[in-house]
């Protein structure tokens, strides 16, 4: 009898796993066909609410450009005689080219900062080598 059983109880998971498997494609079927039936979808029909969205993001897109996204420090020594390079140069830029280099030169009694304008990348002013190498690095990152 234990053999009798042992045989019903397998042939029963095995009805219950093709059932499963049965169940489980047909869901994956449907779910593939409801995919491909919105991925067609025509965009005039697309609602209104997300077209106002794909407007804001293009807006947002826009008003970003403006930030001053394109950072970059340069430490050095001013002077032969001083040591830690406590002196930098600061580039920041928005996506035109278009901000400021801030530079603080450190000597022994006293530091000077200075503030260059920068238009396109470039400088009206004569820059240093280490502002020039800061609008380098601000305009690659």
């Amino acid at each position: 009898m234990n053999d009798t059983l042992l045989a019903v109880l397998v042939a029963v998971l095995l009805l219950v796993s093709v059932a499963a498997l049965v169940v489980g494609l047909l869901a994956l079927r449907r779910t593939s066909h409801h995919a491909r039936r919105l991925s067609r979808r025509n965009p005039a029909t697309v609602p209104a609410d997300l077209e106002g969205l794909r407007g804001e993001v293009q807006a947002l897109r826009v008003e970003s450009g403006d930030a001053l996204r394109h950072l970059a420090v340069v430490r050095y020594d001013a002077f032969g005689d001083m040591g830690g390079h406590l002196s930098w140069s600061l580039a920041l830029l928005d996506d035109s080219g278009n901000g400021i280099v801030l530079t603080s030169i450190h000597g022994r009694s006293e530091a000077r900062t200075y503030a260059k304008n920068i238009a396109t990348w470039s400088c009206d002013q004569a820059m240093s080598p280490e502002e020039e190498e800061a609008v380098r690095y601000a305009k690659a990152a």
